[in-house]
């Protein structure tokens, strides 16, 4: 479902915006099993930089990216030419002390112009208690801000990358149900705190659908057609998963995987875990 004339002003006014009815509670459910699956059958293949371009290698995740109800609101924001660039699973365990640092996710992606959104889809709930995203709204407005490199090892983002100085008292949180979504932003900042639950909380993130505008400035990147064309060619182009971890797809992927690490440590002399 295309957005509303009030979401796309809230999205522009704001960064972000949520939340947005996506998925079923059962597809929800379906997602969290086929993650559980994978890593029952194939452990470490979605930890650390495994946990990128997973939909390369499920047609579960593989079919998110091609929802017609999330392309329609991402073709609100971005346009008709659509093209799937990348997606991550953040997951946060209740024993472990994961957290993700204010950041922009257009600091170090090298995706221009900005002519992107980043979907977050909720496979659990997400919420205050677990350790939900918090975006800074209107901070999008402004220039990309300095990023201190921290490296931190429970920091879920490459370099630890973080925005010094947030007012938290401004920021709000990004509540969703199991089956939910936001958008956000390339340029406003979020982050999210460490899971104080007893379970799992589990995002799958589309980072992100780019309109065929947009390049890669630093490298390349793996990209399937969502909806529309691709009239500029930028990047290379994969076709969409038949079974689950068929080799020739882990092999697509691992190249994807290369390239996007090459690109997150660019002009560093130091790699994180991701």
């Amino acid at each position: 479902m295309s957005l509303t004339a009030k979401q796309i002003k809230n999205y522009e006014n704001n960064g972000y915006i949520s939340p947005i009815d996506v998925l079923s509670k059962k597809e929800a459910h379906e997602i969290r099993e086929e993650i559980e699956l994978i890593e029952k059958k194939w452990p470490g293949e979605i930890d650390g930089l495994g946990r990128n371009y997973i939909h390369l290698i499920s047609p579960i995740f593989d079919k998110i990216c091609h929802n017609k109800k999330i392309l329609d609101a991402v073709e609100s924001i971005i346009g008709k030419n659509i093209l799937v660039c990348g997606t991550t699973l953040f997951i946060k365990n209740p024993e472990q002390k994961g957290f993700v640092s204010f950041h922009q996710d257009a600091k170090y992606i090298g995706l221009e112009p900005y002519n992107w959104v980043t979907a977050w889809v909720a496979v659990t709930d997400s919420n205050e208690e677990n350790g939900c995203m918090r975006m800074w709204p209107e901070s999008h407005k402004e220039k990309i801000k300095h990023h201190n490199q921290k490296f931190d090892e429970n920091n879920l983002l490459t370099r630890g990358q973080t925005v010094e100085n947030v007012p938290l008292n401004e920021t709000e949180p990004v509540i969703l149900l199991a089956g939910q979504m936001s958008l956000h932003h390339p340029t406003v900042v979020h982050g999210s705190g460490i899971n104080k639950s007893n379970d799992r909380r589990i995002g799958f993130v589309v980072q992100s659908y780019i309109g065929s505008d947009v390049d890669q400035v630093i490298g390349k990147m793996y990209v399937q057609q969502a909806r529309g064309n691709d009239e500029f060619k930028y990047h290379k182009h994969v076709g969409r998963p038949v079974e689950l971890m068929n080799q020739n797809d882990i092999q697509i992927r691992k190249k994807a995987n290369d390239e996007l690490s090459k690109i997150f440590y660019s002009g560093s002399n130091k790699k994180g875990i991701y």
